[in-house]
């Protein structure tokens, strides 16, 4: 029986690593593209910088949810997955597919909710792209955003980085994306009151790479949620990353909505979170300035780097036992970005 992709394969979880390793990487062969970074890092291309480049493509359905639109989340993915490499993200590009028969109202608000948040971001969208593909063929509309910014040279963030001793810090409650789709989708009748934290991070993340030298690594953590993107990345190093639950920042009605479904808040998507692996002395530091900015109110160290066990993620919990976090094997929900 042939092998076929399944929604799992998109979940950001084991399956999608799995498929980017065994298919993608073996055909690609690019040594930038070996790394599985946010953005690539191409390097001595533009004098005293490093130029930055990634993209992106989104599906998310509904197109319209509390917190965002498919026009937002667009535009603040691209410039967060440059943001977490320490590049200032500079332009973006917009192709867009739409299915005949989207209402030009809906497209003129999606067009205007990225410009906006461009603006807000102060990035500049220089080109794209337009097509129509038949009733049936794109559930109303497909995005694809690329974008390009520049490092300075001195900035040294990698996995390769990071020590036994750094901490794990979080600019804020967890799972609120995910959930926000969820509950646009009006499948299970449920009025949560939960927006989606769907942000450009790039001026917050300007701000902590200005006061440290220290930072190690960002990563947003979006698919597979808070725990795969740690697993992602402790996989292979020779350290491991220790949790601590009772730290860990979750709404209220976030955990009210999770215990209902049976959802773990730490595999939920965000949309304007960031994991900050740092040295020990700057956390408090980080910390603070992360609290005083809008998109870090609830900043909180959740975790430190550990000398074991290597390449793994563990958790101590509430009640002071200690267990593995996994990454997510399937999918909690399909289609939320």
């Amino acid at each position: 029986m042939k092998e076929k992709i399944l929604i799992s394969h998109g979940s950001g979880g084991r399956l999608m690593h799995s498929l980017i390793k065994d298919v993608l990487l073996k055909r690609f062969a690019s040594p930038v593209l070996k790394q599985l970074e946010d953005s690539a890092v191409l390097k001595n291309v533009a004098g005293k910088y490093d130029l930055c480049f990634t993209t992106d493509s989104y599906t998310v359905t509904p197109l319209f949810f509390p917190g965002g639109d498919i026009g937002k989340l667009a535009v603040c993915g691209t410039i967060n997955d440059l943001a977490v490499t320490g590049a200032e993200p500079l332009f973006l590009s917009c192709g867009i597919i739409a299915e005949e028969g989207l209402e030009t109202e809906t497209l003129k608000k999606i067009i205007k909710s990225m410009s906006e948040t461009a603006k807000r971001a102060n990035v500049e969208i220089v080109t794209g792209d337009f097509k129509v593909v038949e009733r049936g063929k794109a559930d109303g509309i497909f995005i694809n955003t690329s974008g390009i910014g520049i490092r300075r040279k001195n900035i040294k963030i990698s996995r390769d980085f990071i020590k036994p001793g750094d901490k794990v810090i979080i600019n804020g409650v967890i799972g609120e994306h995910e959930l926000a789709v969820l509950a646009a989708r009006k499948k299970f009748g449920i009025k949560a009151g939960i927006k989606s934290d769907c942000a450009p991070l790039n001026g917050l993340i300007r701000e902590i790479l200005a006061l440290s030298g220290r930072i190690r690594f960002m990563r947003d953590p979006t698919r597979g949620g808070t725990a795969t993107t740690l697993n992602e990345i402790a996989e292979g190093l020779d350290v491991g990353i220790l949790l601590y639950e009772k730290e860990i920042p979750v709404s209220a009605k976030v955990n009210s909505l999770c215990e209902i479904l049976g959802f773990d808040p730490l595999y939920l998507a965000n949309e304007g979170k960031i994991i900050v692996i740092c040295g020990s002395k700057d956390a408090d530091k980080i910390l603070c300035v992360m609290k005083k900015h809008t998109l870090g109110k609830r900043a909180a160290v959740v975790g430190e780097v550990v000398r074991e066990p290597k390449g793994k993620v563990i958790m101590e919990t509430s009640i002071g036992s200690k267990r593995i976090v996994d990454m997510l094997s399937g999918t909690q929900l399909p289609r939320i970005c």
